[in-house]
């Protein structure tokens, strides 16, 4: 029998004072607390279901962070796994409904004892990290383009194919639920045309960065590197940065590196992204807290 599949978030917030509190819910169907979550509706990506789910039961708007985990339980119909975001409320307020009749913010060790499952309190631990992040960069391969020996002309101009374009769509969906906010391009036409409909969106223009293209970065890694976390730690929000297969994996491998961050591999499919999670600013250098790989629009 396959799994029952949900997507949920511990969702949190800085109070006056600066502590971190959690939303955690009382479900009366259950007599328990837990974390926002449901179950994925029939063709839904999970960062859809994820805030769709926490906006339904808590009322709130959400933004999501790094993913926070994944548990496994059973339940009568089965085993249930259910995948996790941190995030942050964005707006809304909470009225009780069908499924959740009281919502807490509690300080993070408070929500940890409240939760009813072992399971839950195993993830929230885990919540320390992504309440630590200041920056936020959404590294984008662009869509596809077709193969380059089959274009007559100069390469920067081969445009998205059909699917090309079925996958910016995708990702136009997708972006805006982790914050995007800014948008940069490396200048060859299927980069811009891969983020252009998110910038219509927002109603923000596309900054070029020619340093973000392969021809930049095999010119000077390191310079396209200091560009990369200059759009980090620049002011306006989450930054959205389209680039190129050549320069995407050399970039979240040498910054998974300094950071001493271990990930299984620095995949980059085209119409797939990287969130990328820095702490630091101001005086202090960028450092990366987390990095997540995303192919929903690769298929």
């Amino acid at each position: 029998m396959p799994a029952l599949i949900a997507a949920g978030a511990a969702v949190w917030r800085r109070s006056p004072s600066g502590d971190v509190e959690v939303a955690v819910v009382h479900r009366p169907r259950y007599d328990d607390w837990s974390l926002p979550k449901g179950k994925v509706h029939s063709g839904e990506l999970l960062p859809v279901t994820a805030v769709r789910e926490v906006t339904e039961e808590i009322g709130h708007s959400v933004t999501l962070g790094p993913r926070l985990g994944t548990t496994r339980y059973l339940v009568p119909e089965g085993e249930k796994v259910v995948h996790y975001w941190a995030a942050r409320p964005t707006g809304g307020s909470f009225r009780p409904n069908d499924e959740v009749d009281e919502l807490r913010w509690l300080p993070l060790a408070k929500a940890i004892d409240a939760l009813s499952h072992p399971h839950d309190r195993t993830l929230l631990a885990g919540l320390d990290g992504p309440t630590a992040i200041t920056h936020t960069v959404l590294l984008v391969r662009h869509a596809k383009a077709g193969k380059s020996e089959g274009w007559q002309g100069d390469d920067d101009l081969r445009p998205l194919t059909a699917a090309g374009h079925r996958q910016a769509e995708v990702l136009r969906s997708l972006l805006p639920l982790f914050g995007a906010q800014r948008i940069y391009s490396a200048p060859p036409v299927r980069c811009r045309q891969t983020v252009e409909g998110l910038a219509a969106d927002l109603g923000v223009p596309i900054i070029d960065e020619p340093l973000l293209s392969e021809d930049g970065f095999l010119t000077d890694p390191a310079a396209a590197l200091s560009k990369l976390t200059e759009i980090a730690a620049g002011s306006g929000g989450t930054a959205v940065v389209c680039s190129q297969g050549g320069v995407i994996p050399d970039l979240v491998g040498t910054l998974a590196k300094q950071a001493q961050l271990q990930l299984l591999d620095e995949r980059s499919s085209k119409g797939s992204y990287w969130g990328l999670y820095f702490s630091g600013g101001s005086s202090a250098p960028l450092i990366l807290q987390a990095a997540d790989h995303y192919d929903d629009a690769v298929g």
